[in-house]
């Protein structure tokens, strides 16, 4: 018979509001796929490869904001979820992790698919728990919902993440015949009321009378979710004040002639990097990872410089290496309470400076664009600029995120950006797009390379394609990204070692998978495909963008140097 604490496992998920679950197929698992397919509450899909499944479901759980419960079957199956669940872990997305086990007794004895299951994940889960292997005793039953309870409460929790659950099992896997398999009316329930993150009168006064004395303040988003009143509230402190607000792609703070867009352009001049005009005497940072290394090599230089983060929970990375104040609260509360100011006057040249090297850098950018020879950073250009309003875009990590950080989404009303920065892997950016297609009625489009999309095929091997979902690779057949780092270009090794040279396209894989394919390879041909792909009756659909990685380099090179032209005053 299968046990009742583990049918209940489901019951407790539905109850605590989880919607979707991601099974991969099994047989140790068996009891717990049955327990999830036959609930009438949760949506339930299959992914055959755990890595794929582990990937789609962080997807998912980026547009719900609900833990995604994740199942699959024992052994190096369960290792297969490892690196979406690292990404989770940083990017405070919230899944839950189920991985079935064999019984305690049978570790290490050579018995199938048996491995250290427990604590797998080491240090990137928020809990690693272990179920009970039997629960047929009162205190045990107790136990286990408990744990669930525990988990599922874990991964709500600010910051969000991953918690691993361990169950293991013992045969039968089935209902015997005539067994009666139903979810218990009364398990057990533990609720757990989010907290306000407030801070008292005496820090606010400490932080206030602290911050008149700073002439010259950067605020700096980190990567976020769209927040449409966190964006007013700091605005209005900029507008009152005179502060900067520097915003990446992926911060979702863009904002046309508000924020300042393109400090990635301006600040690879590399004068100014060290031009004392820019400088700052107190940076304010709120949410998670930068993509811009020029800004990020600026600010670790910048002597002097105060640093407050705001956060309301959890660990504070020290990126710049200037740290000097955690401020627990939620961003929103904070600067909504700075808006209340009326005595702290910024420098206006600090202002003017960030704000003028905006307007050029962001008028090299679209010159550029316009005069230089097609290559990936252009066909990239032009799918950013056409993207529709109201839409998603999912970027894949290497040089497609830093393509699209220099050129930015601020332009492109009610856009809101994805990208797996939390690890910076290549491995699942396909998954997680698809994951977040099958999450939202918005139309989802990922902009990756060649390297990323064939090493993540298996995120369309499943039934359940989204027919929003619209996918450009940019194939320069090999990692082109490495010809463009100083190091590895200069070395005789680079094309067979560090480029990886390939040379298949994503035709096949379209074509098996169900996507509307095009191959295009100059300007006008890409505007041509691009006039119907967003077209939200069209389907599924993939753009392959052929172009030469030599190529790509020589006009990249070209830009850099157009960028050095950039000055102030």
């Amino acid at each position: 018979m299968i046990l009742q604490a583990v049918i209940d496992i489901a019951e407790i998920c539905a109850r605590k509001g989880v919607q979707d679950v991601v099974l991969s197929p099994g047989s140790r698992c068996a009891p717990l796929t049955l327990a999830f397919a036959r609930h009438p509450q949760l949506r339930v899909r299959t992914v055959p490869d755990e890595r794929s499944a582990a990937f789609i479901g962080l997807g998912m759980a980026q547009q719900t904001g609900k833990p995604v419960v994740l199942v699959c079957t024992s052994g190096t199956a369960a290792y297969n979820y490892a690196p979406a669940v690292a990404e989770a872990f940083y990017q405070n997305i919230p899944l839950l992790v189920l991985t079935a086990d064999r019984p305690p007794e049978w570790i290490d004895q050579l018995d199938g698919q048996t491995i250290r299951q427990s604590h797998i994940y080491g240090g990137h889960v928020k809990r690693s728990l272990d179920f009970p292997v039997d629960a047929t005793h009162p205190d045990s039953q107790w136990h286990a919902a408990r744990l669930v309870n525990e988990a599922l409460n874990e991964a709500y929790a600010f910051p969000e993440g991953p918690v691993h659950l361990n169950i293991p099992l013992r045969e039968p896997f089935y209902p015997e015949e005539g067994e009666v398999f139903a979810y218990a009316s009364d398990v057990k329930i533990i609720a757990e009321m989010p907290s306000s993150f407030g801070f008292t009168t005496e820090v606010w006064l400490t932080l206030t009378a602290e911050l008149k004395q700073y002439k010259r303040v950067l605020v700096v988003a980190g990567q976020g979710k769209k927040d449409e009143a966190l964006h007013q509230s700091i605005q209005n402190f900029c507008r009152v004040t005179g502060a900067v607000f520097v915003a990446d792609t992926i911060s979702n703070q863009q904002s046309e002639g508000e924020t300042i867009n393109y400090h990635d352009v301006f600040l690879g001049a590399k004068h100014l990097q060290t031009e004392p005009t820019l400088k700052p005497d107190l940076l304010i940072t709120f949410h998670k990872s930068l993509i811009s290394k020029n800004l990020k090599l600026f600010l670790r230089q910048q002597e002097g410089m105060a640093h407050w983060h705001v956060q309301p929970a959890g660990m504070v990375a020290d990126t710049f290496q200037k740290l000097t104040r955690i401020i627990r609260t939620q961003p929103q509360e904070f600067f909504t309470r700075l808006n209340q100011l009326d005595s702290v006057q910024i420098n206006p040249a600090f202002t003017q400076a960030w704000h003028s090297l905006n307007h050029q850098g962001k008028a090299v950018l679209n010159s550029f664009q316009e005069e230089s020879p097609f290559s990936e950073f252009k066909a990239c250009y032009q799918v950013l600029r056409n993207l529709p309003t109201n839409s998603l875009l999912h970027l894949a990590n290497s040089m497609t995120v830093r393509y699209a950080n220099l050129i930015g989404v601020a332009e492109n009303g009610g856009v809101e950006v994805f990208a797996n920065r939390g690890t910076s892997g290549i491995d699942g950016s396909t998954s997680t797009a698809v994951g977040s297609a099958l999450s939202t009625d918005k139309l989802v489009t990922l902009v990756t390379g060649d390297m990323a999309f064939l090493y993540d095929r298996n995120a369309l091997w499943h039934n359940y394609l989204p027919q929003n979902l619209r996918i450009v690779v940019l194939n320069n057949h090999g990692g082109g990204i490495f010809r463009m780092i100083e190091g590895p270009r200069s070395q005789p090794e680079l094309r067979p070692f560090f480029e990886t040279d390939q040379r298949q396209t994503a035709q096949k894989t379209a074509e098996d998978m169900g996507l509307a394919y095009t191959l295009v390879k100059d300007e006008a041909a890409l505007a041509q495909a691009l006039a119907s792909f967003f077209d939200a009756s069209a389907g599924p659909q993939l753009i392959e963008v052929e172009t030469s990685s030599p190529e790509n380099y020589d006009v990249f090179a070209q830009y850099r140097k157009a960028v050095q032209g950039i000055r102030l005053g």
